[in-house]
C-alpha cells in the first residue's frame, strides 16, 4: 500500500490571518488539495493560533468525512486543544512536545519522563475513538515504550534528515531513521513521518519501509507558489507511489 499524503495547511492560514479576513479560505484549500488526490490533512493550531486556529478544526473534519479521507490534528496536549480534538474527534491525533513559544516543532518527546501523562492523555483519545500519534526523535531509545503507553503509531521528526541531505552525513542520518522505523514496525506502531520533506528530498527518504503516512506544509506551499498546486501534488504523489 502506498504511504498516504497528508497536506498541512498552516502555512495557508497564517497568510490567511495576515489580512485579518479569509482570504485565502483554509477550508476551500483543502478542499482543493483533497480533489486533486491528496490523501488528508494536517493542522497544527498552537496555543497563539498565530496561524490554525481552533475555529478551523471543525469545518476541517467536516470536509475530510465529506471526501472520506483523513484530518490529523496534531499539538500539544493542553487542555484547550485536548477540548477541541476530543469535541471535533479527528481520525487521528499526533502529540507534540511544543513549547507554547516555540517558532516551530523542533524536538520529540521524551517518553521515558512524561509516561504517565501521555498514557492517561492517550487514553482520554481512544475513548473519543481517535488514532494517536507521539511525535519522536530518530534517535530517542525509547520507542518502543510508545506502544505500552497505548499510542497506535510515531511521527518521526524529520528535519535531521532534511538539513543533511545533499550531504555526506545523510547516509548515516538515514540509517538512523531506517532504524527508528524498523524499532517502531517491530513494537506493533505505525510510523508516519514529517518536517520539512519537500520534492527534493522525499524520493531517498522513502526508501524507509513501511511509512503509512508523510505530512508535509511548509516546502508544499513554497513549491505551489512555484509551479502550482497541482502540479505539487501530482509530483507528490508520483513519489509515493513509485516508493
Amino acid at each position: 500500500m502506498a504511504t498516504k499524503l497528508s497536506i498541512n495547511i498552516n502555512k495557508i492560514a497564517l497568510l490567511r490571518n495576515s489580512r485579518g479576513r479569509n482570504y485565502p479560505d483554509v477550508s476551500a484549500f483543502a478542499t482543493r488539495c483533497l480533489q486533486l488526490g491528496a490523501h488528508g490533512i494536517t493542522l497544527h493550531p498552537r496555543p497563539d493560533q498565530r496561524h490554525a486556529r481552533y475555529a478551523d478544526v471543525a469545518p476541517l473534519k467536516e470536509i475530510c468525512d465529506h471526501y472520506k479521507r483523513e484530518l490529523n490534528v496534531e499539538g500539544f496536549p493542553s487542555s484547550d486543544f485536548l477540548a477541541i480534538v476530543k469535541q471535533v474527534r479527528p481520525t487521528q491525533c499526533t502529540l507534540v512536545p511544543d513549547d507554547p513559544k516555540q517558532l516551530t516543532s523542533d524536538h520529540g518527546w521524551d517518553i521515558a519522563t512524561e509516561a504517565v501523562r501521555l498514557r492517561k492523555i492517550i487514553n482520554e483519545l481512544h475513548d473519543e475513538d481517535i488514532r494517536v500519534s507521539l511525535f519522536m526523535d530518530h534517535d530517542n531509545s525509547h520507542i518502543p515504550l510508545a506502544k505500552k503507553l497505548g499510542a497506535d503509531r510515531i511521527e518521526l521528526y524529520t528535519e535531521p534528515y532534511a538539513q543533511t541531505f545533499g550531504t555526506d552525513a545523510n547516509d548515516a542520518i538515514l540509517k538512523g531513521f531506517y532504524t527508528a522505523a524498523a524499532q517502531a514496525t517491530e513494537a506493533g506502531l505505525g510510523v508516519n513521518a514529517g518536517h520539512d520533506l519537500s520534492l527534493q528530498n522525499l524520493a531517498r527518504f522513502m526508501k524507509i519501509p513501511n511509512l503509512l503516512e508523510v505530512s508535509i506544509g511548509h516546502a508544499f506551499v513554497v513549491e505551489c507558489l512555484e509551479s502550482g498546486v497541482e502540479d505539487v501534488i501530482n509530483q507528490y504523489l508520483n513519489i509515493l507511489n513509485a516508493a
